[in-house]
C-alpha cells in the first residue's frame, strides 16, 4: 500500500524514502533500503515499500522513532578525526580492540556514520557525518572521490614500477591503479611516497605495494575528496566542521538545495577547489 499523499505535493517536492532516512543519520542508504524491505518502516500509518517517496508533512515511523518530513533543509554534522594506529572503524569487535567510535562526541537523535574505513594499522583522516546520503556520495565507486595517502615502504620503487602501479596492477579482487604516485624521498631503507587513488577496497594500498614486491611500514591518509587532514589535529583528536565548511562539502557533492537557508560562515577546514567527481589537487 502506498502512503497517503496530499494532492498539492508534486514529485519535485518529494524525495525517495531511503534517502530521507539516510539523511537523518539512521544508517547508510543501502541499510535503509534493507530496513524498508524488512517491513520495519511506515509512512503515514501505511507499511512502506521500496520506491516510496515522501515530502513535507509526511510522518515516518521506524520502530519507536517518529520522523516528520519538514520543509526546512538542515545541514548534517560533519566531524574530522585523526585516527591513530591500533583502533578499528567498527562499533563492535569480537577481539575487544579499541573503537574509533568511543572517541567521538555522543549524539541523541542520530549516530555518527563513518565515510569509508581505515584498517587497524593505518592512521590519518577519518570523516564522520550524520548523513547517510553524504556517506553514499563520498564513497560510492561511481563518484570516484580521491583518497590521498602518505606511504612509507622498505626500499625504493624504480621508474618502471611506478609506471606499472599507475597504469594498473592485478589484484585478487580485480585490477587497481594509482591516479598518481609521487616520490617524497627518504633515508636509509625507508622511502616515502604520496599516493592517490579513487577507490576504497579493503587494504588496497598495502596490497598494491605488496603485489609490486614491497612492504608498507607506515600508511597515513591525508586527504579524502576536498577534505584534508588539518595539520593541527593531533592523533586521537576530533574536530567538528563549521557550517561554512559543511556547506562547501555539500555543494561539492551536489547535495545543497537550490535555495538553501542562510548559514553562518566559518573558516573552512577543507582543501582544494570543489568539483563534482574528483578533487582538485
Amino acid at each position: 500500500m502506498q502512503p497517503k499523499r496530499r494532492s498539492s505535493l508534486s514529485s519535485a517536492a518529494t524525495q525517495k524514502l531511503q534517502k530521507v532516512l539516510a539523511g537523518t543519520g539512521l544508517g547508510s542508504r543501502r541499510s535503509m533500503e534493507e530496513l524498508i524491505k524488512s517491513g520495519k518502516v511506515r509512512v503515514n500509518g501505511a507499511l512502506a515499500q521500496l520506491g516510496d517517496r515522501v515530502g513535507p508533512g509526511d510522518v515516518i515511523r521506524v520502530g519507536r522513532r517518529t520522523i516528520e518530513v519538514e520543509e526546512e533543509f538542515r545541514l548534517p554534522r560533519i566531524l574530522l578525526y585523526h585516527k591513530p594506529e591500533g583502533e578499528i572503524v567498527t562499533r563492535n569487535d569480537p577481539q575487544g580492540r579499541p573503537s574509533v567510535f568511543l572517541q567521538l562526541p555522543r549524539l541523541r537523535a542520530a549516530q555518527w556514520l563513518a565515510v569509508g574505513r581505515l584498517d587497524y594499522n593505518t592512521s590519518g583522516l577519518l570523516i564522520f557525518t550524520t548523513s547517510g546520503e553524504l556517506v553514499n556520495r563520498l564513497t560510492h565507486p561511481r563518484f570516484e572521490v580521491e583518497r590521498e595517502y602518505a606511504v612509507r615502504i622498505m626500499g625504493k620503487l624504480s621508474e618502471q614500477e611506478i609506471g606499472r602501479l599507475t597504469r594498473g596492477i592485478e589484484l585478487a579482487d580485480g585490477d587497481a591503479r594509482f591516479e598518481s604516485l609521487l616520490d617524497e624521498g627518504g633515508e636509509g631503507s625507508n622511502h616515502w611516497y604520496r599516493a592517490v587513488l579513487t577507490e576504497g577496497r579493503n587494504r588496497i594500498v598495502r596490497r598494491m605495494f605488496e603485489q609490486a614486491g614491497y612492504t608498507v611500514s607506515r600508511l597515513i591518509r591525508i586527504r579524502f575528496g576536498i577534505v584534508g587532514l588539518p595539520p593541527q589535529l593531533r592523533r586521537g583528536q576530533c574536530v567538528e566542521l563549521r557550517e561554512g565548511a559543511v556547506k562547501q562539502i555539500l555543494a561539492w557533492v551536489d547535495m545543497l538545495p537550490t535555495t538553501p537557508p542562510p548559514v553562518s560562515q566559518g573558516r573552512p577546514a577543507t582543501h582544494g577547489r570543489p568539483r563534482r567527481a574528483k578533487a582538485a589537487r
